[in-house]
């Protein structure tokens, strides 16, 4: 079972957290100020932490500097309500792996977890990855479905490789715009919902099982059909 730190002073919001990392099959141990949070994070082995920005005893922004100088590469979601690019720079800047804007979607939040988690498990170096009979050749940039190559954009390309590296894990929106287009979302736009039309299109041909699925309410999964039986196609 992960274990996740939760450094929140509000304890309202820190309840939430823990309910829905607990919902999603974490440990969640809640400290209310920074000071407290470093020394528990410096004294016990977390799989993520997730740190709010400001705190009092000890600023986010300061907590995470210490615990990277400290040589601790624990995955850390800064949450914040500092919604500027600005302030997110400054939060990854100082070794933040993520940062979530409040007030934040519970199931938003646990993603984002889900996905630093995964990130956090000894990796293989490949060349190829393979969902079903889809396969995304990382060095070449070129996708076959059923071994015939299939003509991509370079945004369909880093859409599909964000996808397939996260396979089986529901992306939300949010998460798919700032990692491919690398810039806050906005929820006005459409733009994620034509690219992943078209790449169905490319991917989902007639008589293929359909391997893009949508999350209703949430985002985006890639997956097999047999592993995606609680989606909404």
């Amino acid at each position: 079972m992960p274990q996740v730190l939760v450094i929140e002073d509000d304890e309202t919001t820190a309840r939430e957290i823990v309910a829905e990392l607990s919902a999603h099959g974490m440990q969640a141990d809640w400290v209310a100020n920074g000071r407290d949070g470093l020394a528990h994070a410096t004294q016990r082995e977390y799989d993520l932490i997730t740190l709010d920005r400001m705190l009092p005893g000890m600023d986010g922004i300061d907590v995470v500097a210490e615990l990277r100088r400290a040589g601790r590469d624990t995955p850390v979601l800064m949450i914040s309500a500092l919604s500027d690019v600005d302030e997110r720079v400054r939060g990854l800047r100082a070794g933040g792996d993520d940062y979530l804007t409040k007030p934040f979607a519970p199931d938003e939040m646990s993603a984002r977890a889900e996905v630093l988690l995964r990130r956090r498990q000894p990796q293989a170096v490949v060349q190829r990855l393979r969902v079903a009979d889809l396969e995304l050749d990382l060095v070449s940039h070129v996708a076959y479905r059923g071994g015939q190559p299939l003509t991509l954009l370079p945004t369909e390309y880093r859409l599909l490789e964000f996808l397939m590296r996260n396979s089986g894990q529901v992306l939300t929106r949010t998460m798919i715009f700032e990692t491919v287009w690398g810039f806050h979302f906005d929820p006005g736009t459409n733009v994620i919902d034509v690219h992943i039309a078209r790449l169905r299109r490319k991917i989902d041909g007639a008589g293929q099982p359909a391997l893009i699925h949508t999350v209703r309410g949430t985002g985006y999964m890639i997956a097999a059909a047999n592993e995606a039986a609680t989606v909404v196609s």
